[in-house]
């Protein structure tokens, strides 16, 4: 069983990017499984609260996850044409556990989606997330890539993925992703 853990950017109740990884979960190949994880409960990071108490529980549980997840994916919000402070945040915090005798991101398989109200689909957003996937060492899947704009029209009232051509291209996305979570590096 290849295990993804999805990671929403959005603290919102109604996220276009929480529901698009819920619809994801649903949509993975067969032999296939996504975890659908929060970013909810991670506190501002500061190095003095790390040094005195270490890292916080939401933290080491969210990261033990990831670390034994087979691929991580990124659900991300854009606001003002970049990345979520909280989202990135969350991040920061996660790149300060060891997993084992490397960090936890390190060799990770990571895909970037998102999902926005507006016309641009979190194409800054999932940009501005290359170099930070860089620097933590992971390994990106650039063999596609997903932007759901105007995203109100495709999700119903109950946070539903009903677009069937949204659908379509997640599902070929989640497949292109399995895919290469499953090859040799």
């Amino acid at each position: 069983m290849t295990t993804i853990i999805g990671l929403s950017g959005s603290l919102r109740s109604g996220s276009f990017n929480t529901a698009l990884l819920r619809a994801a979960a649903g949509l993975v190949p067969e032999g296939t499984q996504l975890q659908v994880k929060t970013i909810h409960g991670i506190p501002l990071y500061d190095g003095d609260v790390e040094t005195a108490t270490g890292i916080p529980t939401a933290v080491s549980e969210l990261g033990e996850a990831i670390g034994k997840a087979d691929g991580l994916l990124l659900a991300t919000p854009e606001y003002n044409n970049s990345i979520p402070g909280p989202f990135k945040n969350a991040i920061d915090w996660l790149s300060r556990i060891e997993d084992g005798p490397q960090p936890v991101f390190t060799g990770k398989p990571v895909a970037v989606i998102g999902a926005s109200p507006g016309g641009f689909g979190t194409l800054l957003s999932q940009n501005a997330w290359l170099p930070v996937l860089r620097t933590l060492e992971t390994r990106p899947w650039f063999g596609g890539r997903l932007l759901v704009s105007r995203a109100s029209g495709s999700f119903d009232a109950e946070g539903h993925l009903v677009d069937e051509g949204t659908k379509k291209k997640l599902r070929e996305f989640l497949a292109g992703f399995t895919a290469y979570i499953q090859s040799p590096h």
